[in-house]
C-alpha cells in the first residue's frame, strides 16, 4: 500500500491526539483511502519535554525547516498555537507545496482568506474542521449538507470554558471568581482567560462560522462582543426563576440581507435545546430557510475530540490527493455582505438596575422607556440593601438602537445604575 507522510507541528494536547488515534485507527482510516498513513516528523518547541506519546518511529525535531524541505511528507498539521509564528510556517510551508490542516481559529478567522488564496496558487489544500467546536464536524456539515439551502441564522455556544462557568453559577450558585478557580483546576480555563471569558475566543469562531455560513467576511471589529466576567450571580437566579438560563451564545444572522453577528450573555428559554447545554459541552444550531432549525452538539474542546476533526481533515485531503483533486478552497461560498443598522436588530431584551430606594423612581424608568417608544414585558423589585433595590425588566421586541437610548438615558439619571442588559431568546 502506498504511503502518505505526515509532518505534525506541535505536540501538545491535540498534537498528542492525533499521534494517538492514528496509531490505533490505522486499518480503519486505510481502508478508507486506500493509503498508508505515517507520521514521520514531528515539530516541537522543546526537545527535552516528555510526553505522554508513543513516538517510536518518529523524528522529534525543533526545526521547522526539517518539515518544509522534507519531499516525502506530503500533509502538515499545525496545531502550535500562535497566530504570527504559525502564519509565517503554513506560508512557507504552503509555498512548499505541502497541504495543511489546522486548529488554530485564531489564524484562521484572522488570516483565513489570505492563506487560503495562497494554498490554491499552490495547489494545496487547507483545512480546518478543528478550528470550531472541537469535536464536532460543523464546518463540512454546513459546505456539504446545507449546500442547497440558503442559511439565515447561525448561533450556539461555542466556547467550553465560558459555559462550564456558567453552568457551575447556575447550578451549584457560586459565584463568578469561583467557578473560574474551579474551571482552571480541572484544566477548562487557561491561567489567563480573558480570551475566553471576555468573549473573544467564541468571536474569533463566529467569524469563521459567518463565513462558511453566509459567505460574508466579518472582523472581529464588525462584532458587538461581551464576555461574562461580569454577569452577576443574583441575575442568574433571577432570570431561572422567569423560565431561563443565561449562557455566553454567538449570534450569526441574516437581517433584511445584511449581517449581524454578536456575542455576549443571552438568555434562553429553559425549553430550548441550547439552554440543556452542560458544562465544557459545545452546540451550534443553524438554520435553513428549507430545512428548518437543525442543532449539532458535542464536546468543545479536549484531546480526542478536537484530535478526531484534525483526523476528519486528513482524511479528506488524502483522497482528494488520490484523486489529483488538491487546491480546492475548504469553502467556496463567498457574496458581499453589508452590516445590519442597529434599528434592524430586533430583540426582547432583560434589563438589571440597580435603584436608590426612594419614590419617583420608577417614574423616571418609565419616563425612559415611553421617550423611546420601548415597552414592558414585566418588573419586578428584590431588595439589595436598606437604601438600595435591584429592578429588573424584560421588554417586548425592540431595536439594538432602542436599548442603546435607554442605557444611555438611564446612566444620567441619579441614583439609578445599569447592571446588566442582555438579549432574550425568543420562546
Amino acid at each position: 500500500m502506498q504511503v502518505i507522510n505526515i509532518g505534525i507541528l506541535g505536540l501538545g494536547t491535540v498534537g498528542s491526539g492525533v499521534v494517538r488515534i492514528l496509531r490505533d485507527h490505522q486499518n480503519k482510516i486505510s481502508s478508507i483511502t486506500g493509503r498508508k498513513l505515517v507520521i514521520k516528523t514531528v515539530v516541537v518547541h522543546d526537545l527535552a519535554k516528555k510526553r505522554n506519546v508513543d513516538l517510536t518511529g518518529i523524528n522529534v525535531t525543533d526545526k521547522i525547516d526539517d518539515l518544509i524541505n522534507d519531499k516525502d511528507i506530503q500533509i502538515v498539521v499545525e496545531v502550535m498555537g500562535t497566530v504570527t509564528t504559525a502564519k509565517e510556517y503554513i506560508e512557507r510551508l504552503l509555498n512548499a507545496g505541502k497541504h495543511i490542516i489546522t486548529a488554530n481559529k485564531d489564524l484562521i478567522a484572522t488570516y483565513g482568506s489570505e492563506l487560503a488564496e495562497l494554498a490554491g496558487k499552490n495547489d494545496c489544500d487547507l483545512f480546518y474542521e478543528a478550528s470550531v467546536a472541537g469535536g464536532i464536524p460543523i464546518l463540512r456539515t454546513i459546505v456539504n449538507s446545507f449546500a442547497a439551502d440558503r442559511i439565515v441564522e447561525v448561533k450556539g455556544i461555542v466556547n467550553g470554558t465560558t459555559n462550564y462557568i456558567m453552568t457551575q453559577m447556575s447550578q451549584n450558585h457560586v459565584d463568578y471568581q469561583k467557578a473560574l478557580k474551579s474551571a482552571q483546576e480541572l484544566g477548562f480555563a487557561e491561567p489567563d482567560p480573558t480570551n475566553d471569558v471576555e468573549g473573544i475566543d467564541a468571536a474569533y469562531k463566529m467569524i469563521i462560522l459567518t463565513q462558511f455560513a453566509f459567505g460574508m467576511n466579518v472582523t472581529l471589529d464588525d462584532i458587538e462582543v461581551e464576555g461574562i466576567s461580569r454577569v452577576d450571580l443574583e441575575d442568574i437566579k433571577q432570570a431561572k426563576k422567569l423560565g431561563y438560563n443565561i449562557k455566553l451564545v454567538g449570534i450569526a444572522k441574516l437581517i433584511n440581507d445584511r449581517i449581524k453577528v454578536s456575542v455576549g450573555p443571552v438568555l434562553i428559554p429553559v425549553d430550548q435545546p441550547l439552554a440543556a447545554v452542560q458544562n465544557e459541552n459545545n452546540a451550534v444550531l443553524v438554520t435553513g430557510a428549507a430545512v428548518g432549525e437543525t442543532m449539532f452538539y458535542g464536546p468543545g474542546a479536549g484531546e480526542l475530540p478536537t484530535a478526531n476533526s484534525v483526523l476528519s481533515d486528513i482524511i479528506a485531503v488524502t483522497k482528494n490527493i488520490v484523486l489529483g483533486t488538491t487546491g480546492s478552497r475548504f469553502n467556496d461560498f463567498s457574496r458581499e455582505g453589508k452590516q445590519a443598522l442597529p434599528d434592524e436588530v430586533v430583540y426582547p431584551y432583560y434589563i438589571s438596575l440597580r435603584v436608590k430606594d426612594q419614590p419617583g423612581q420608577m417614574l423616571k424608568i418609565t419616563e425612559v422607556m415611553t421617550s423611546v417608544k420601548a415597552s414592558f414585558h414585566l418588573i419586578l423589585q428584590t431588595e439589595i440593601d436598606d437604601n438600595y433595590a435591584r429592578v429588573v425588566m424584560t421588554t417586548h421586541e425592540m431595536s439594538e438602537a432602542q436599548l442603546k437610548e435607554i442605557i444611555s438615558a438611564i446612566a444620567e439619571l441619579n441614583d439609578i445604575d445599569v447592571i446588566a442588559s442582555y438579549k432574550v431568546l425568543p420562546d
